[in-house]
């Protein structure tokens, strides 16, 4: 996987320029968001949603946890008694603190500071651990896994929905034209970030997905994985177990 960063002039590390990146599109993201996935992104949330139910976890981690939709999803949903949603960009979570807030969530979901890579938790500590369309931002891919491995309960559920690319014709070309054209194009017009919605594309594309994602839960420790490609193979969502 090559390093694709947000800001390509810029000396900052990659998990540095993807906090200042989501910092300055925070108050952007949801909508856009939206409009960019045409709203097919809440449709596979509710997927992860029901398998995190499914599992009847007590505590859940949502890493890459942005402005807390899928953590609030699960609270609304699933049984569990606490939900950490953990994010670099400060920004993002104050957006999501106030939407906690206002549907009263707040001593269900905490949502915390914190780097995937060197999470702030005690080994074996989550029932379930999702990531929604955050894997592709880690520095170290691997390492952020193996942390994630680490602070899973055994028998512990970890859950992965991420952007991947059609391999079919002619859905693998239009998904090109769209990526590398059209959703910039629309981050420009909505975001003051002109490379935040470039990047996002460009990463999405050298993101392993598939069976090479699956190599690599496997090398990390994680058994029974699964992919399941949603829409015509343009976002994926990912199981695997301790």
């Amino acid at each position: 996987m090559s390093k694709i960063t947000p800001y390509k002039d810029s000396s900052e590390s990659k998990k540095k320029q993807v906090e200042k990146m989501f910092d300055n599109i925070s108050g952007k993201y949801d909508g856009l968001n939206r409009v960019i996935s045409m709203g097919t992104d809440t449709g596979w949330r509710k997927k992860v949603v029901n398998m995190v139910k499914d599992h009847n976890p007590e505590r859940v981690l949502d890493i890459a946890t942005g402005t807390g939709d899928l953590a609030i999803q699960i609270a609304e949903v699933a049984s569990a008694k606490k939900i950490i949603g953990l994010d670099l960009s400060e920004g993002m979570l104050k957006v999501g603190r106030k939407k906690i807030m206002s549907k009263n969530l707040q001593t269900q979901i905490e949502m915390v500071q914190g780097d995937s890579e060197n999470l702030p938790f005690e080994d074996q500590s989550f029932d379930v651990i999702t990531v929604a369309f955050g894997v592709r931002n880690f520095e170290n891919l691997e390492l952020g896994l193996s942390e994630i491995y680490r602070v899973l309960k055994k028998g512990g559920l970890f859950i992965v929905l991420e952007t991947s690319v059609p391999t079919k014709f002619p859905f693998k070309q239009g998904y090109g034209i769209y990526s590398n054209f059209v959703l910039p194009n629309i981050g420009k017009l909505f975001s003051k970030d002109k490379d935040a919605y470039a990047y996002l594309s460009k990463s999405a594309a050298e993101f392993p997905h598939g069976e090479k994602f699956n190599t690599i839960l496997s090398k990390v420790g994680f058994t029974n994985i699964a992919n399941n490609p949603q829409t015509l193979g343009v976002a994926t969502i990912y199981n695997a177990s301790k």
